[in-house]
Protein backbone atom coordinates (compact mmCIF):
# COMPACT_ATOMS: atom_id res chain seq x y z
CA UNK A 1 0.00 0.00 0.00
CA UNK A 2 1.15 3.28 -0.51
CA UNK A 3 -2.07 4.65 1.33
CA UNK A 4 -4.23 2.77 4.40
CA UNK A 5 -7.59 2.33 3.49
CA UNK A 6 -9.80 -0.41 2.32
CA UNK A 7 -8.99 -3.76 -0.21
CA UNK A 8 -8.72 -1.16 -3.29
CA UNK A 9 -5.22 0.00 -1.13
CA UNK A 10 -3.33 -2.58 -2.14
CA UNK A 11 -1.52 -2.94 -5.63
CA UNK A 12 1.25 -3.67 -6.99
CA UNK A 13 4.48 -1.89 -7.12
CA UNK A 14 8.65 -2.41 -7.67
CA UNK A 15 10.72 -2.50 -4.53
CA UNK A 16 14.52 -2.82 -4.24
CA UNK A 17 16.24 -6.24 -3.97
CA UNK A 18 17.33 -6.45 -0.39
CA UNK A 19 20.91 -7.39 0.49
CA UNK A 20 21.53 -10.62 2.17
CA UNK A 21 23.19 -10.49 5.25
CA UNK A 22 25.03 -13.76 7.13
CA UNK A 23 22.32 -15.69 8.86
CA UNK A 24 19.93 -14.86 6.36
CA UNK A 25 18.33 -16.75 3.61
CA UNK A 26 17.04 -15.41 0.13
CA UNK A 27 13.63 -17.01 -0.83
CA UNK A 28 11.92 -16.29 -4.35
CA UNK A 29 8.33 -16.70 -2.83
CA UNK A 30 5.65 -18.71 -4.83
CA UNK A 31 3.01 -18.59 -2.62
CA UNK A 32 1.70 -15.82 0.62
CA UNK A 33 -0.97 -17.25 2.82
CA UNK A 34 -4.01 -14.60 3.64
CA UNK A 35 -5.16 -13.68 7.32
CA UNK A 36 -7.08 -11.50 8.78
CA UNK A 37 -3.83 -9.21 10.29
CA UNK A 38 -2.89 -8.69 6.84
CA UNK A 39 -6.60 -6.80 6.17
CA UNK A 40 -6.16 -4.84 9.94
CA UNK A 41 -2.83 -4.14 8.71
CA UNK A 42 -3.63 -2.80 5.42
CA UNK A 43 -6.47 -0.76 7.06
CA UNK A 44 -3.96 1.42 9.07
CA UNK A 45 -4.34 -0.30 12.68
CA UNK A 46 -1.09 -0.84 13.58
CA UNK A 47 0.36 2.02 12.46
CA UNK A 48 1.31 2.97 16.23
CA UNK A 49 3.17 -0.06 16.15
CA UNK A 50 5.62 0.58 13.54
CA UNK A 51 5.98 4.79 13.55
CA UNK A 52 8.87 4.94 11.66
CA UNK A 53 7.80 2.49 8.36
CA UNK A 54 7.32 4.48 5.18
CA UNK A 55 5.49 3.64 2.44
CA UNK A 56 5.20 0.92 0.44
CA UNK A 57 3.60 -0.68 3.46
CA UNK A 58 3.51 -4.34 2.21
CA UNK A 59 1.49 -7.14 4.36
CA UNK A 60 1.71 -10.98 4.87
CA UNK A 61 3.10 -13.12 7.21
CA UNK A 62 3.19 -16.31 5.70
CA UNK A 63 5.18 -17.31 2.51
CA UNK A 64 6.98 -20.59 0.81
CA UNK A 65 9.19 -20.65 -1.76
CA UNK A 66 12.27 -21.42 -3.29
CA UNK A 67 15.45 -20.84 -1.45
CA UNK A 68 17.80 -19.14 -4.27
CA UNK A 69 20.59 -18.25 -2.06
CA UNK A 70 21.73 -18.53 1.62
CA UNK A 71 24.01 -16.34 3.84
CA UNK A 72 27.08 -17.17 5.85
CA UNK A 73 25.67 -19.60 9.19
CA UNK A 74 22.75 -21.48 7.19
CA UNK A 75 23.43 -24.86 6.83
CA UNK A 76 19.87 -26.55 7.06
CA UNK A 77 18.88 -25.03 3.58
CA UNK A 78 20.23 -24.99 0.66
CA UNK A 79 19.55 -23.60 -3.05
CA UNK A 80 16.61 -25.19 -4.55
CA UNK A 81 15.07 -26.45 -1.35
CA UNK A 82 11.54 -25.79 -1.03
CA UNK A 83 10.73 -23.76 2.37
CA UNK A 84 8.33 -21.83 4.51
CA UNK A 85 9.11 -19.11 6.83
CA UNK A 86 7.16 -16.82 9.24
CA UNK A 87 7.53 -13.36 7.87
CA UNK A 88 7.78 -10.49 11.49
CA UNK A 89 6.74 -8.35 11.28
CA UNK A 90 5.12 -8.70 7.77
CA UNK A 91 5.73 -8.04 4.66
CA UNK A 92 5.01 -11.80 2.68
CA UNK A 93 3.40 -10.44 -0.32
CA UNK A 94 6.52 -9.55 -1.99
CA UNK A 95 7.98 -12.19 -4.98
CA UNK A 96 11.50 -12.09 -3.26
CA UNK A 97 12.34 -11.97 0.73
CA UNK A 98 15.49 -11.78 2.94
CA UNK A 99 14.58 -13.63 5.98
CA UNK A 100 16.63 -14.30 8.95
CA UNK A 101 17.46 -18.29 8.93
CA UNK A 102 15.70 -18.94 11.62
CA UNK A 103 12.52 -18.01 10.84
CA UNK A 104 12.80 -20.51 7.43
CA UNK A 105 12.69 -24.51 7.26
CA UNK A 106 11.94 -26.78 4.47
CA UNK A 107 8.76 -27.39 3.38
CA UNK A 108 6.79 -30.20 4.19
CA UNK A 109 7.58 -33.29 2.16
CA UNK A 110 5.20 -33.74 -0.92
CA UNK A 111 3.88 -30.38 -0.03
CA UNK A 112 3.52 -27.45 -2.53
CA UNK A 113 4.39 -23.76 -1.70
CA UNK A 114 0.52 -22.77 -1.66
CA UNK A 115 -0.41 -25.45 1.29
CA UNK A 116 3.12 -24.75 2.66
CA UNK A 117 2.25 -21.05 3.34
CA UNK A 118 -0.97 -21.84 4.92
CA UNK A 119 1.46 -23.27 7.99
CA UNK A 120 4.05 -20.69 9.65
CA UNK A 121 2.76 -18.02 11.42
CA UNK A 122 -1.24 -19.55 12.49
CA UNK A 123 1.25 -22.88 13.36
CA UNK A 124 3.61 -21.16 15.41
CA UNK A 125 1.24 -18.84 17.37
CA UNK A 126 -0.71 -21.66 18.19
CA UNK A 127 2.24 -23.53 19.55
CA UNK A 128 3.32 -20.33 21.66
CA UNK A 129 -0.33 -20.65 23.14
CA UNK A 130 0.05 -24.08 23.99
CA UNK A 131 3.73 -23.20 25.60
CA UNK A 132 2.20 -20.50 27.54
CA UNK A 133 -0.43 -22.38 29.39
CA UNK A 134 1.98 -25.14 30.12
CA UNK A 135 -1.21 -27.54 30.48
CA UNK A 136 -0.44 -31.77 31.42
CA UNK A 137 -1.81 -34.65 29.20
CA UNK A 138 -5.08 -35.14 30.38
CA UNK A 139 -6.17 -31.67 31.27
CA UNK A 140 -8.95 -30.10 29.18
CA UNK A 141 -8.12 -27.49 26.75
CA UNK A 142 -10.76 -25.04 25.26
CA UNK A 143 -10.71 -23.47 21.88
CA UNK A 144 -12.90 -21.30 20.71
CA UNK A 145 -13.04 -20.31 16.46
CA UNK A 146 -12.30 -23.72 16.46
CA UNK A 147 -12.80 -23.63 12.48
CA UNK A 148 -10.62 -21.20 11.99
CA UNK A 149 -6.57 -21.51 11.33
CA UNK A 150 -5.06 -20.70 14.98
CA UNK A 151 -7.96 -22.67 16.44
CA UNK A 152 -7.50 -25.85 14.39
CA UNK A 153 -3.81 -25.54 14.57
CA UNK A 154 -4.38 -25.14 18.61
CA UNK A 155 -6.97 -28.07 18.38
CA UNK A 156 -4.75 -30.70 16.54
CA UNK A 157 -1.12 -29.56 18.65
CA UNK A 158 -3.53 -30.16 22.04
CA UNK A 159 -4.21 -34.04 20.86
CA UNK A 160 -0.36 -34.90 20.13
CA UNK A 161 0.17 -33.67 23.75
CA UNK A 162 -2.63 -35.72 25.32
CA UNK A 163 -4.94 -32.81 25.98
CA UNK A 164 -8.80 -32.99 25.74
CA UNK A 165 -10.33 -30.71 23.51
CA UNK A 166 -13.43 -29.06 23.79
CA UNK A 167 -14.34 -26.95 20.92
CA UNK A 168 -16.38 -24.39 19.80
CA UNK A 169 -18.20 -24.30 16.27
CA UNK A 170 -21.25 -23.61 13.87
CA UNK A 171 -23.36 -26.19 13.07
CA UNK A 172 -22.19 -26.08 9.65
CA UNK A 173 -18.77 -26.60 10.86
CA UNK A 174 -19.43 -29.30 13.67
CA UNK A 175 -18.35 -32.13 11.81
CA UNK A 176 -14.68 -30.03 10.20
CA UNK A 177 -14.35 -29.42 13.81
CA UNK A 178 -14.39 -33.16 14.96
CA UNK A 179 -12.14 -34.07 11.85
CA UNK A 180 -9.23 -32.31 13.33
CA UNK A 181 -9.60 -33.79 16.59
CA UNK A 182 -12.10 -32.21 19.25
CA UNK A 183 -13.60 -34.36 21.47
CA UNK A 184 -16.37 -32.36 22.39
CA UNK A 185 -17.61 -29.70 20.65
CA UNK A 186 -20.03 -27.28 21.76
CA UNK A 187 -22.48 -24.41 19.53
CA UNK A 188 -19.99 -21.63 18.91
CA UNK A 189 -21.76 -17.80 20.39
CA UNK A 190 -21.02 -15.32 23.20
CA UNK A 191 -22.49 -17.85 25.48
CA UNK A 192 -20.01 -20.59 24.21
CA UNK A 193 -18.39 -19.93 28.44
CA UNK A 194 -22.03 -21.24 29.78
CA UNK A 195 -21.59 -24.14 26.58
CA UNK A 196 -18.58 -24.92 28.18
CA UNK A 197 -19.44 -25.25 31.63
CA UNK A 198 -22.29 -27.56 31.16
CA UNK A 199 -19.53 -30.33 29.73
CA UNK A 200 -17.70 -29.20 32.59
CA UNK A 201 -19.31 -27.71 35.53
CA UNK A 202 -15.25 -26.98 37.44
CA UNK A 203 -14.08 -25.14 34.95
CA UNK A 204 -11.11 -25.79 31.82
CA UNK A 205 -8.27 -26.29 32.96
CA UNK A 206 -6.48 -23.88 29.85
CA UNK A 207 -8.59 -21.77 26.66
CA UNK A 208 -7.51 -20.40 23.43
CA UNK A 209 -9.73 -17.92 22.86
CA UNK A 210 -9.07 -17.99 18.58
CA UNK A 211 -12.47 -16.30 18.31
CA UNK A 212 -11.15 -13.22 20.50
CA UNK A 213 -14.21 -13.10 22.64
CA UNK A 214 -12.29 -11.86 24.95
CA UNK A 215 -14.20 -11.46 28.62
CA UNK A 216 -16.81 -13.38 27.34
CA UNK A 217 -15.01 -16.52 27.88
CA UNK A 218 -13.24 -16.21 30.78
CA UNK A 219 -15.71 -17.84 33.15
CA UNK A 220 -15.53 -20.90 31.41
CA UNK A 221 -11.98 -21.16 33.02
CA UNK A 222 -11.51 -22.78 36.32
CA UNK A 223 -9.86 -20.34 39.38
CA UNK A 224 -6.07 -20.95 38.53
CA UNK A 225 -6.53 -21.67 34.78
CA UNK A 226 -5.17 -20.18 31.98
CA UNK A 227 -6.23 -18.23 28.75
CA UNK A 228 -4.17 -17.56 25.47
CA UNK A 229 -5.27 -14.67 23.32
CA UNK A 230 -4.15 -13.24 19.97
CA UNK A 231 -5.36 -9.95 19.75
CA UNK A 232 -3.12 -8.45 22.60
CA UNK A 233 -6.42 -8.82 25.37
CA UNK A 234 -4.72 -9.42 28.93
CA UNK A 235 -7.67 -9.90 31.05
CA UNK A 236 -9.83 -8.38 33.56
CA UNK A 237 -7.44 -9.00 36.91
CA UNK A 238 -11.20 -9.82 38.68
CA UNK A 239 -10.54 -13.61 38.54
CA UNK A 240 -7.57 -15.73 39.47
CA UNK A 241 -7.38 -16.66 36.16
CA UNK A 242 -3.65 -15.97 34.14
CA UNK A 243 -4.23 -14.52 30.64
CA UNK A 244 -1.39 -15.14 28.00
CA UNK A 245 -1.39 -12.28 24.79
CA UNK A 246 0.35 -14.64 22.34
CA UNK A 247 2.44 -12.81 19.73
CA UNK A 248 4.18 -14.80 16.90
CA UNK A 249 7.34 -12.50 16.97
CA UNK A 250 8.19 -13.97 20.15
CA UNK A 251 8.50 -17.25 18.27
CA UNK A 252 9.33 -16.37 15.51
CA UNK A 253 12.74 -17.82 15.18
CA UNK A 254 12.24 -20.82 17.05
CA UNK A 255 13.48 -22.77 14.66
CA UNK A 256 13.13 -26.16 16.50
CA UNK A 257 9.22 -24.98 16.64
CA UNK A 258 8.83 -24.27 12.97
CA UNK A 259 10.68 -27.60 11.93
CA UNK A 260 8.51 -29.63 14.35
CA UNK A 261 5.42 -28.19 12.66
CA UNK A 262 6.85 -29.32 9.30
CA UNK A 263 7.32 -32.72 10.79
CA UNK A 264 3.89 -32.94 12.37
CA UNK A 265 2.52 -32.12 8.64
CA UNK A 266 4.52 -34.49 7.00
CA UNK A 267 2.76 -36.97 9.56
CA UNK A 268 -0.94 -35.94 9.06
CA UNK A 269 -0.99 -34.60 12.62
CA UNK A 270 -1.22 -30.99 11.58
CA UNK A 271 -3.34 -30.35 8.53
CA UNK A 272 -3.12 -28.01 5.74
CA UNK A 273 -6.39 -26.23 4.48
CA UNK A 274 -6.08 -24.01 1.23
CA UNK A 275 -9.35 -22.54 0.60
CA UNK A 276 -8.61 -20.59 -2.80
CA UNK A 277 -5.92 -19.06 -4.50
CA UNK A 278 -5.54 -15.66 -6.52
CA UNK A 279 -2.39 -14.60 -8.51
CA UNK A 280 -0.53 -11.70 -6.51
CA UNK A 281 -2.52 -8.82 -8.72
CA UNK A 282 -6.19 -9.72 -7.19
CA UNK A 283 -4.71 -9.45 -3.94
CA UNK A 284 -7.78 -6.96 -3.46
CA UNK A 285 -10.01 -9.45 -4.65
CA UNK A 286 -8.75 -12.04 -2.10
CA UNK A 287 -9.12 -9.49 1.10
CA UNK A 288 -12.42 -8.43 0.29
CA UNK A 289 -13.24 -12.27 -0.02
CA UNK A 290 -11.89 -13.08 3.74
CA UNK A 291 -13.31 -9.90 5.12
CA UNK A 292 -16.64 -10.84 3.97
CA UNK A 293 -16.28 -13.71 6.38
CA UNK A 294 -17.41 -17.74 5.91
CA UNK A 295 -13.91 -19.04 5.05
CA UNK A 296 -12.55 -22.36 5.87
CA UNK A 297 -9.25 -22.89 5.30
CA UNK A 298 -6.30 -20.24 3.83
CA UNK A 299 -6.74 -17.78 1.20
CA UNK A 300 -3.19 -17.91 -1.18
CA UNK A 301 -1.67 -15.23 -3.02
CA UNK A 302 0.76 -16.83 -5.54
CA UNK A 303 3.76 -15.68 -7.71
Amino acid sequence: MTEFGGPEALHIVDVPPQPLSPGHVRLRVRAAAINPTDTQYRAGAYTAYYPDETAPWIPGMDAAGDVVDVGEGVDHLAVGDLAMAVVVPHGAYCEELVLPGASVVKAPAGVDAVAASTLPMNGLTARLALNRMSLRPGQVLAVTGAAGAFGGYVVQLAKTEGLTVIADAAESDEELVRSLGADIVVRRGDDVADRIRAEFPDGVDGLADGSVQGPLVLPAVKDGGAVSTVRGYAGDEQRSVRVFPCLVREISQDRAALDRLRHLAEDGAVTLRVAQTFPAEQASDAHRMLERGGIRGRLVLTF
